[in-house]
C-alpha cells in the first residue's frame, strides 16, 4: 500500500479522482444552491466571493446570472482548482472569474486577491466538510464589505425527515467526511453585532438544508 506523505493535502487526496464526476454526483443532493445564487442580487459592477469553490460550478452560475459582476473563488484543493480553471475556461469566463488556492480557516481577502472585501460572499455545502469550520465562518463574515451580505446554504439537522432516513443519511455523509453542524442559527446569531442590520434563516426541505442571509450595514 502506498503511504501518503505527511505533506500531502488531504483534500487533494479526496478529490484527486472525485473531481471528474463531482458535479454529476452532487446535483441530486446538494439542494438549494441555485436558489441561494439567485438570491444574491449582486449590484452592477459588484464583486462576489465563493468560499470553497470546488469545480467552480456555482461561480459560473453566479457569473452567468449577474453579468456585471466580477467573481472570485478559492479552494484548499489544488486538484479541484485544476477542474475549476478548465471549467471557467470552457465557458469563456476567465476575465470575470478569479481563482486562488487558500485555506478557508485562515483566508484574508487582501492577501489572496488584493481586495478589501466583497459585495456578496457565499458558502455552499463547504462548512460541513471543514475541520475548524467556526474559523472559516468568522473569516467569511470578515470578507463582507459594508453594505454587502453573506449567504449560506448547507446541510441542516434534518429534523423533519423520518428518523430512519435521517440516520441513514448521516451515516452515508460521514463516509465522505461530511458532518452537518448543530444549531447553526444560534451560531450565526452569536456572530451578529451592530454592523449587521438584517438576518434571515430558513430551514428548507423539511430540515434537510438551511439557507441564511446576513446583511452588513453600510
Amino acid at each position: 500500500m502506498q503511504r501518503i506523505s505527511s505533506n500531502t493535502n488531504p483534500m487533494d487526496e479526496m478529490y484527486r479522482y472525485q473531481r471528474y464526476f463531482y458535479d454529476v454526483t452532487r446535483k441530486a443532493y446538494l439542494l438549494g444552491r441555485d436558489h441561494m445564487i439567485a438570491s444574491l442580487d449582486v449590484p452592477v459592477g459588484g464583486s462576489v466571493l465563493e468560499v470553497g469553490c470546488g469545480t467552480a460550478r456555482n461561480l459560473i452560475r453566479a457569473a452567468s446570472s449577474f453579468p456585471g459582476a466580477t467573481c472570485f473563488g478559492f479552494d484548499l484543493s489544488e486538484q479541484m482548482l485544476i477542474t475549476a480553471r478548465n471549467n471557467v475556461g470552457k465557458k469563456g469566463l476567465g476575465d470575470r472569474i478569479v481563482l486562488a488556492q487558500a485555506d478557508a480557516t485562515k483566508f484574508d481577502s487582501v492577501e489572496t486577491f488584493g481586495e478589501d472585501g466583497f459585495d456578496r460572499v457565499f458558502v455552499a455545502y463547504s462548512l460541513c466538510i471543514i475541520p475548524g469550520w467556526e474559523r472559516a465562518l468568522d473569516c467569511s463574515f470578515r470578507a463582507v464589505k459594508p453594505g454587502g451580505s453573506l449567504h449560506l446554504v448547507d446541510f441542516g439537522e434534518q429534523e423533519g425527515l423520518p428518523k430512519l432516513f435521517r440516520s441513514a443519511l448521516r451515516a452515508w455523509l460521514r463516509q465522505f467526511g461530511v458532518f452537518p453542524q448543530k444549531d447553526m442559527e444560534a451560531e450565526l446569531r452569536q456572530r451578529l453585532d451592530g454592523e449587521y442590520s438584517k438576518f434571515k434563516f430558513e430551514s428548507v426541505y423539511r430540515g434537510y438544508a438551511y439557507h441564511a442571509i446576513i446583511s452588513r450595514k453600510k
